[in-house]
């Protein structure tokens, strides 16, 4: 065990050594390479500024406005009939929004219900089988200028319906 931690200690000086002996043998200038990285990935950042600031603000409009909690009500029935617990529709709603606010939302529930609730185990789950399509698509292809992005849209959000059927699905299936 100890020889394992002592390996894992050393592993990224290793590997900057590892890099900076294979510049050395490239005869590249691994100080100026590493110095622009570092401005492009601060040119990146302010560029991307705009796309996050929309995306928290809608968020915090949805979450402010009680129209979360009106969905909440209006699906409700439809969601019992089908075996999903209506607090889980928030969390349906937000995950391709949001991630820390979804990730938010699931700490919001296993504090409420605790770890074994079934209500946690599949947002955990949902959690883990979906991502946050909207913020994706907004802040990468707002980065390098996509327009169009009805397709990625529309195959994205399918792919988040299908992961939380399945996770709800894998849920029932596995802690019933």
């Amino acid at each position: 065990m100890d020889v394992i931690a002592s390996i894992s200690t050393l592993f990224l000086p290793l590997l900057v050594v590892l890099i900076l002996l294979y510049a050395l043998s490239k005869k590249t200038d691994a100080y100026g390479a590493f110095t622009e990285g570092g401005k492009e990935g601060i040119r990146l950042s302010i560029s991307l500024l705009p796309f996050l600031l929309g995306m928290l603000v809608a968020i915090n409009i949805l979450r402010a406005s009680g129209l979360l909690d009106a969905m909440n009500q209006a699906l409700s029935p439809v969601l019992a009939f089908l075996s999903i617990p209506p607090d889980l529709i928030s969390l349906l709603f937000i995950r391709p929004i949001s991630g820390s606010a979804s990730l938010g939302m699931l700490a919001d529930l296993t504090a409420t219900y605790g770890p074994e609730h079934f209500i946690s185990r599949a947002a955990s789950i949902i959690q883990g089988s979906t991502d946050t399509t909207l913020y994706v698509l907004t802040v990468y292809f707002g980065a390098v200028g996509i327009k169009k992005m009805g397709r990625a849209l529309t195959i994205g959000l399918l792919a988040d319906i299908a992961g939380m059927t399945i996770a709800i699905l894998i849920t029932i299936w596995y802690f019933s």
